[in-house]
């Protein structure tokens, strides 16, 4: 059993800026691996709980790991974890449970981007439109694996996108967290063609996908 099989996140609403904001939070039953390009908690490591939370479309902040860890306080999660924040309402999550696989996604695609643009420009602040995923598999993977697993979910979201119809891989604020159990025998793969890669991407696939919201009716 994988760390969010069964266990519904906790939605605490806060307000900021005049804005009813929400914010997704799992408390893991123990300390689990996990890998993450989040911005608070981000990095390979235990970690003991995960928070999603929405922000302003506008959003401007220097250091949001600093905001992360204030919000993260005050929802009363201690130990190391790893927060992420998007512009959209993170009620809205898309949940996909899928051969062994949890992924929890909120899809925000106001401004997506080509990862290999033609010519970058000047560099600016990108803004709030985000794709993250919490991501749990039942079994241990190793170091690499997770490493390998990172770029297999971001394959597959890439696909939803491209499936959607959607001009971009993803947005500049994409986060993820994949979630694995810390002991037992390690998978050595986690690409899109071994055991727990190819399960894990037909998960991210049909979470991204099933995260857009419906075109609208002529």
């Amino acid at each position: 059993m994988n760390a969010l099989s069964g266990r519904r996140p906790e939605i605490l609403v806060r307000t900021e800026h005049g804005l009813a904001l929400a914010a997704r939070v799992w408390r893991l039953p123990s300390p689990t691996l996990a890998i993450s390009s989040a911005p608070l908690g981000g990095g390979l490591g235990l970690r003991q709980w995960i928070l999603n939370v929405q922000v302003p479309p506008d959003y401007d902040c220097d250091e949001p790991q600093n905001h992360l860890g204030k919000l993260a306080a005050e929802a009363g999660l201690a130990g190391p974890g790893a927060g992420m924040m998007t512009a959209v309402d993170v009620r809205t999550a898309s949940t996909v449970s899928w051969e062994g696989i949890d992924v929890d996604a909120t899809v925000g695609v106001r401004a997506p981007q080509w990862a290999a643009a033609a010519e970058p420009g000047a560099v600016t602040r990108p803004a709030v439109g985000t794709i993250n995923m919490v991501i749990a598999l039942p079994e241990r993977l190793s170091d690499a694996a997770l490493v390998n697993a990172v770029s297999t979910a971001t394959e597959a979201k890439t696909q939803a996108l491209w499936d959607a119809g959607i001009g971009g891989t993803g947005t500049a604020t994409d986060a993820l967290c994949i979630l694995c159990p810390p002991d037992g025998t390690a998978h050595p793969y986690g690409g899109p063609r071994s055991t727990w890669g190819a399960r894990l991407a037909r998960a991210v696939h049909r979470a991204v996908l099933a995260g857009f919201p419906p075109p609208a009716v002529a």
